[in-house]
Order: C-alpha cells, then sequence, then structure tokens
C-alpha cells in the first residue's frame, strides 16, 4: 500500500487542492461515457422494437433497481446523515426532509405534464418531428435528475479534496464505482425515450458540467457547515425525482410485458440493479 501513499504525497506537494478537486471531479464526469463501452454500437431507438425491445427492457429494469438502490441505499441515508451533521436531526427536521422528497416527486411529475401539454400531440398529427419530441420526455426528466445528482458529486468531491487529499481520493474512488452502474441505467432510459446512441452520450457529459459547477461552488465558499446548510435540500428533492422516474415513467412499461419468462428476467434485473448499488454503496 506505499504506492498510495506515494501517489498521495505526490498529488498533494505538485497541485493545489482546488486543482485535484477540479480534476476529481471531470474524472467522475468521464463515468458517463462509460456505457458506450458496454452497450453494443448497434445500439439506438431501433432497440425499441423487434427483439432487440427485449434487451432494451432488461436494461430499463436494472435502470429501475439502480434507481431505487440509489434513493434507498444512497441518496436517503445520506439525507439523513447531513440532517444529522448540520443539527436538524429531530422532527422538524425529518419532516423537511420528507416533504422535498415529496417535493421531488411532485415537481417531477409536473414537470411530465407540462411537457405533453406544451408539445403538439402526436395522436392528432402526424409530425414524426413532434412524436419524437414527446417520446424524449422521459429523457429529460431523467438529465435534469442527473444534473441534480452530478451537482452534489462535485460538492462533495471537492470538499473531500479542501478537506485532505486522501479523503478526495476515496470519495472520488467512491463516487466512481457507485456511479457507473447508474449511469448504465440512465443510457438505458435515454435509449428509451428515443436518444440514438451518440446523442445518449452527448446528454451524459452536458450533465457532468453541473458536477463541476458543484466543484466550484464548493471552492468558493469558505465554511463547510454553511454550504451543507444551503445545499441539504438537494439530495432528498433528487431522491424524489428518481423515485418518480423509476416507479411512474418506467416501471408501468415493464408491468405491461405479457411474457412470463421476460418478467422474471427484468424482475432479476431490477434485484441486480439494487444488489449492485448496495453493495457499492458500503465501499
Amino acid at each position: 500500500m506505499d504506492y498510495l501513499q506515494d501517489i498521495e504525497d505526490f498529488a498533494s506537494h505538485t497541485f493545489p487542492p482546488w486543482i485535484l478537486a477540479i480534476l476529481g471531479t471531470v474524472v467522475v464526469g468521464l463515468t458517463g461515457l462509460v456505457p458506450m463501452i458496454i452497450i453494443p454500437l448497434d445500439a439506438g431507438p431501433s432497440l425499441i422494437e423487434g427483439k432487440n425491445s427485449r434487451f432494451l427492457k432488461l436494461l430499463l429494469s436494472f435502470a429501475v433497481g439502480s434507481l431505487l438502490g440509489d434513493v434507498f441505499l444512497h441518496l436517503l441515508p445520506e439525507s439523513y446523515a447531513m440532517l444529522a451533521h448540520t443539527g436538524g436531526n429531530n422532527h422538524d427536521g425529518h419532516l423537511h426532509m420528507g416533504l422535498w422528497i415529496l417535493g421531488g416527486v411532485l415537481a417531477f411529475l409536473v414537470l411530465e405534464k407540462v411537457f405533453e401539454f406544451t408539445d403538439e400531440n402526436p395522436a392528432s398529427n402526424n409530425n414524426k418531428e413532434s412524436t419524437t419530441k414527446n417520446k424524449k420526455i422521459v429523457g429529460y426528466l431523467n438529465l435534469l435528475a442527473n444534473c441534480i445528482d452530478n451537482f452534489m458529486h462535485g460538492l462533495a468531491v471537492a470538499s473531500s479534496f479542501l478537506t485532505s487529499t486522501k479523503l478526495g481520493f476515496v470519495t472520488t474512488f467512491a463516487i466512481l464505482i457507485h456511479e457507473i452502474p447508474h449511469e448504465i441505467g440512465d443510457f438505458a432510459i435515454l435509449l428509451k425515450s428515443g436518444f440514438s446512441r451518440w446523442e445518449a452520450g452527448k446528454a451524459q457529459v452536458w450533465t457532468a458540467g453541473m458536477g463541476m459547477l458543484g466543484a466550484i461552488l464548493s471552492i468558493s465558499l469558505d465554511s463547510e457547515s454553511c454550504l451543507e446548510a444551503r445545499t441539504a435540500w438537494i439530495l432528498p428533492f433528487s431522491a424524489g425525482g428518481f423515485l418518480n422516474i423509476a416507479l411512474v415513467s418506467i416501471l408501468p412499461e415493464l408491468l405491461s410485458e405479457t411474457d412470463p419468462k421476460e418478467s422474471l428476467k427484468q424482475l432479476v434485473c431490477i434485484i441486480l440493479g439494487i444488489a449492485v448499488m448496495g453493495t457499492l454503496t458500503t465501499v
């Protein structure tokens, strides 16, 4: 393990903490491109039709599991821990956190309806562009939730490096292994929403930019307690958004499966997604 200490010593003496914070945030953001290596090259909107649709539904099932695992095994425990750290671990604090979770669920529901009502109605209009826009609503909502999630990652990585180089590396590594299965699920949601493989990859990179904003905010604020107090609402709100996407936008489509064997496979993928997130959360 001496070589790890050597790397830490080299980094801490070569780069100032804010440079390491930026570099760590960039590395975490690049996890959005990992699915492009794993997902087949021909993956895209064509997966929605034919035999390939079963493969996409398995990916979506994994996405549901990873989102639920992220919410109940990562975001909510982190929210409670932050609540206790900021001195709000009481009835009112728990009530406020619950309201922010519900706020996230309802906000994403309202956004979905706003997108639907402001878009042209594909049922009464044969315009192909209108249909494509309508299909991408869930994808856009997922990107919004990811922007919030990545913002928090940027805050966490930068705050850790500003505290100590060792803590920065540990936090970056933990977020990296946690994000990869999450990003695979997000990529599947974008494909299901009508994004091409390259469109999904570019969208993932854009959402990673919010992580950089989080890192810059963390660097610019001197007080860690001030930072936590200002951003404590983001985790439960993000959890509510992910719950909406998993249970309202994706799961109903999986429940429409009529083949018992495919339903069993999907259930296994959901459990696998939860198990992976649970395993990585303990690291």
